[in-house]
């Protein structure tokens, strides 16, 4: 039997849109699998607003055609019924997973189940400060943030509907709706030229609800205009169009998933704009009556899938985040990412099915208590059925339980966050304690200068004062102090990120009196404005230890400026970067080539010398606990013992850059 072959529809089923739910469930699971693989994979979701948009809306006009009315109890009612429980299995089986496995994913779970299951989540990650494009502290539900959006849409749509339909033309009525959602596509772009927060323009209802609203558009203006719920099947010429339309906009859909950046400039400003509105016109083109490319859309292997999108969305989010957890357990470290994907993929479709049959289906169908009779009833079978039915019951009775011992148990913040707060409080000491001392300082200068007011000849140093000589003005400047033989921390300006905050109680017992500059998400390019500065100001130590590249790639020009500020007469030392990102690896070659190329300048091989070693690194196997900062100091400490061997006079046979 040919794959294309399809079962005659239901009444109620609109063909093409279980095949294209699959195509955008598909492209969402390979982006969050495999990024790299497709780096536009997360537009799949603006598909799936379109797809809700449209189907929601054809629904409320085909109840109007036929009885008149809405009712709006009985629409919340079937939405509710149609999303709650498969929801609600996915948050009690994943937080006791997630309890077993790693706590760190249970951070502000409470708050994560709350916005889930009143679809508000989107908000509350918007307010927590949650950022989708990281992956340092992802949350267990974050993927239920356009579950959110959907269900608020849910709720305002049949209102808006009502005013609608008093109109008379389907223009009148599709209007409101294309305005609405231009304003929303209007939103996006402009608060991201603005410079606003990424996820705040991804996450708002208020800046991608326009997939929705084009949805709801589409479906106005298809509305047939017979009192029939079908229109003439499409000839020749209407096969030839849609088709075409399907493929040219499809291929484009695709290009554009292969290519877009997420969090990019261009993205919010033209990105899923045009790629919602390349949704709208393919779900047109195959929901046309009889066209082809529904058909093909509609092949049993596509319609399984998007039957079960709803289930396969909710699942490999949670999914991923566990079984990563748990082979990171296993393997003590990250584990091979195609065993991630493997494992992820089969459990998230094995248990998207079992959900579809056992759960979603039943209630769906009978309403929630006689989906429980009826899995009561094959409980008590001794057949299949009833060994799976049994074990959904066993699952969904110990998870209750679990979920409650795992939302009273959750920590306020990962371990990661934990050795970063710990840093950043002995910063602000540290910090506290300069500001104080150079209070003194100027107190006592001061002191000094009066003083030694009234004394003819004298500086408030006591000091001769700098002559300048005009053969050489070089002499009049201080002579720069030597390179020291043995580094102490007096000698030491230290410029980081969260690896080296996190690092920092550890560096200050080994270098005491360091002077560190760290802090979350630093680049190259700030540390090198930071040393600048620092030079310019005369405030930069003799060796310049610099800890950045975690968050991304470096930049040549910025290691070039660090080392001109820098000047002759100091040192830098690049610590290498560990994390399992994908620029990793091309930062430290690009580390490690240009201290080569250059005398004074060295490597601090923080990657060689943690690596393996247990229980060094927080949950998110980046930033350093405190083992893992005593290793930090080491590395530290092992390049300022190469750079200042022994048998050279301790760096002064150094060459100078």
């Amino acid at each position: 039997m040919s794959i294309f072959r399809v079962s005659t529809p239901h009444p109620r089923h609109i063909g093409g849109l279980d095949g294209l739910r699959a195509i955008a469930v598909l492209l969402v699971l390979i982006y969050h699998l495999a990024p790299k693989a497709l780096t536009g994979g997360f537009l799949g979701v603006d598909i799936f607003f379109v797809i809700s948009g449209f189907l929601i809306t054809t629904l409320l006009l085909r109840e109007v055609r036929k009885s008149g009315r809405i009712r709006l109890i009985a629409f919340w009612q079937r939405r509710a019924r149609r999303l709650l429980p498969p929801l609600a299995l996915v948050v009690l089986v994943s937080t006791t997973l997630a309890y077993l496995v790693d706590r760190d994913l249970l951070v502000n779970i409470g708050k994560q189940i709350l916005g889930t299951v009143f679809f508000i989540s989107n908000w509350m990650f918007i307010g927590n400060g949650t950022d989708y494009f990281t992956q340092d502290t992802p949350e267990l539900f974050r993927n239920t943030w356009s579950l959110a959006i959907e269900e608020q849409f849910y709720l305002v749509l049949p209102l808006l509907a009502l005013l609608l339909v008093t109109l008379r033309s389907r223009a009148t009525r599709g209007l409101p709706l294309l305005v609405l959602g231009f304003i929303s596509a209007g939103f996006m772009a402009g608060m991201a030229a603005d410079g606003i927060d990424p996820t705040r323009i991804y996450f708002g209802s208020d800046t991608h609800s326009f997939g929705l609203l084009f949805g709801a558009t589409l479906a106005v203006f298809a509305e047939p205009r017979t009192g029939g719920d079908a229109a003439s099947p499409l000839g020749r010429g209407g096969q030839l169009l849609t088709t075409s339309i399907a493929v040219l906009c499809g291929g484009a859909f695709l290009y554009l998933a292969f290519t877009v950046r997420e969090a990019s400039l261009e993205s919010f400003t033209g990105g899923f704009q045009l790629a919602t509105l390349l949704a709208v016109a393919i779900i047109w083109a195959i929901t046309r009556p009889g066209a082809v490319a529904g058909r093909v859309l509609d092949c049993a292997p596509l319609r399984w899938i998007g039957e079960r999108s709803y289930g396969i969305y909710l699942w490999h989010w949670p999914l991923l985040l566990i079984v990563t957890a748990a082979l990171k357990n296993v393997f003590g470290g990250s584990a091979p990412l195609a065993l991630i994907i493997i494992i992820t993929a089969t459990a998230t479709f094995g248990l998207a099915a079992l959900s579809y049959t056992y759960v979603e289906q039943p209630v769906r169908r009978s309403g929630i208590r006689s989906a429980f009779r009826i899995m009561r009833l094959r409980a008590s079978r001794t057949t299949r059925q009833s060994i799976i039915a049994i074990a959904v019951l066993t699952v969904v009775i110990v998870s209750v339980p679990m979920t409650a011992v795992a939302v009273a148990v959750a920590p306020t913040r990962t371990t990661s966050a934990e050795v970063i707060a710990r840093g950043e409080e002995m910063l602000k000491q540290q910090q506290a304690s300069a500001e104080a001392q150079a209070a003194a300082d100027a107190k006592a200068a001061a002191e000094a200068a009066e003083t030694a007011k009234g004394k003819p000849g004298a500086t408030s140093s006591g000091a001769k004062p700098a002559t300048k000589d005009p053969k050489d003005p070089k002499k009049s400047q201080p002579r720069p102090a030597p390179v020291p033989i043995e580094v102490t921390g007096a000698d030491i300006t230290a410029v980081g990120d969260s690896v080296m905050l996190a690092s920092l109680p550890e560096l200050s017992a080994r270098f005491p009196g360091i002077a560190v500059d760290a802090a979350v998400s630093r680049g190259m390019g700030v540390g090198a404005d930071l040393i600048e500065a620092q030079a310019a100001n005369g405030t930069l130590r003799s060796v310049v230890l610099v800890g950045l590249g975690t968050n991304g790639p470096v930049d040549h020009d910025d290691m070039v400026r660090i080392t001109k500020a820098a000047g002759n007469d100091r040192f830098v030392v690049f610590v290498d970067a560990h994390a399992d990102r994908d620029w990793i690896a091309q930062v430290n070659q690009d580390l490690e080539g240009f201290a080569a190329e250059r005398p004074g300048v060295v490597t601090a091989p923080w990657t060689e010398m943690v690596a393996g070693v247990p229980d060094a690194l927080a949950g998110d196997d980046i930033h350093p606990n405190p083992r893992g900062g005593e290793i930090y100091a080491d590395a530290a400490q092992k390049a300022f013992d190469d750079m200042f061997s022994p048998g050279e006079a301790r760096g002064w046979s150094v060459p100078r850059r």
